[in-house]
């Protein structure tokens, strides 16, 4: 099959171009490279650096199916520049799919977050449930699904709404929640915990590529729209996990961040798809690769600090 991967050089991306090659896929990946390029050469892989706004420099001839990851992720880094992150994050969504349709391309599927749903009580936040995002990145991706929701009529579409991904990438990202608060404990024998009642869903980066190549090809489940996250834990709850690995001390402060919310993902699970990670080997697979020397706490691994570099 022939893929094209936007954002293929990210901290999901990477994992999943690598699987598609497994698989013997032939990959094209587009990406910015904003963040570096961590991917090993193969005869089945092609790397565009492009950015996405572009439309005309991304190739669909002979394409089956477009995975889109590409965006400005996380809140934080989408406040930095709001225009941009509507852009990259919304319109380009737009571009993509149409040009997708215009050039045959059979699927098309698109990563959303479970941050969509913004803050909720409901034990049991269900795909069904009304959207309410509270920060630009969130309110990017409910109109990016909105918009293609649109086309669904004319190519098979896969909307998945991630939880927050843990797990060890060569194109770390050390400011998710569970990455952030193992290095904490791996450098500073400290976990500074902001809040820690908040409710997050988690889901292993091995978990995560899994879903995607799950819904690949035409056997794959039911276009439609899928949550896609298994352990809704505090992040107090994270914090004592990694202190059992890394004994550390967990200092909390208060917190100005709102935004908790758990994931239902049994639609998901009635497709047959099953997880086989967790938190704990997120958490024990980076400990690994920091003390084998796979990373190291730099710059270079938290997307807001490469941002506001960027812009300055």
């Amino acid at each position: 099959m022939k893929i094209l991967l936007t954002g293929g050089c990210g901290y999901i991306g990477t994992n999943l171009t690598s699987s598609l090659l497994e698989q013997e896929h032939h990959v094209t990946v587009v990406d910015i490279m904003w963040f570096g390029n961590y991917l090993n050469p193969h005869e089945n892989l092609d790397i565009i650096q492009a950015d996405i706004r572009d439309i005309e420099k991304i190739p669909m001839d002979g394409v089956d199916t477009v995975i889109h990851l590409a965006n400005i992720a996380n809140d934080p880094t989408g406040d930095l520049n709001a225009r941009l992150t509507w852009e990259v994050n919304a319109l380009s969504s737009k571009f993509l799919i149409e040009k997708a349709i215009d050039k045959n391309v059979k699927q098309f599927i698109f990563a959303s977050s479970g941050s969509v749903y913004g803050i909720k009580e409901e034990l049991q936040v269900t795909e069904d449930l009304p959207l309410v995002p509270i920060t630009d990145y969130n309110k990017t991706k409910m109109i990016s699904e909105s918009v293609l929701l649109n086309y669904r009529d004319k190519i098979k579409l896969h909307i998945v709404r991630p939880a927050t991904v843990c797990g060890y990438s060569p194109r770390m990202r050390l400011d998710l929640s569970v990455s952030l608060l193992t290095m904490h404990a791996l450098t500073k024998g400290k976990i500074t915990v902001f809040g820690g009642k908040q409710i997050r869903p988690n889901i292993h980066i091995n978990d995560m590529v899994r879903v995607y190549l799950h819904f690949l090809g035409d056997g794959s489940a039911d276009a439609g729209i899928y949550n896609a996250g298994f352990e809704n834990i505090s992040i107090l709850d994270i914090a004592n996990k990694v202190s059992k690995h890394i004994p550390s001390e967990i200092i909390v402060t208060e917190s100005e961040d709102p935004r908790s919310y758990r994931l239902n993902s049994e639609k998901l699970l009635a497709t047959g798809f099953r997880p086989k990670c967790n938190v704990e080997k997120g958490i024990q697979d980076l400990i690994k690769a920091y003390q084998e020397g796979k990373f190291v706490d730099e710059d270079r691994f938290y997307n807001m600090k490469i941002m506001m570099q960027l812009f300055a």
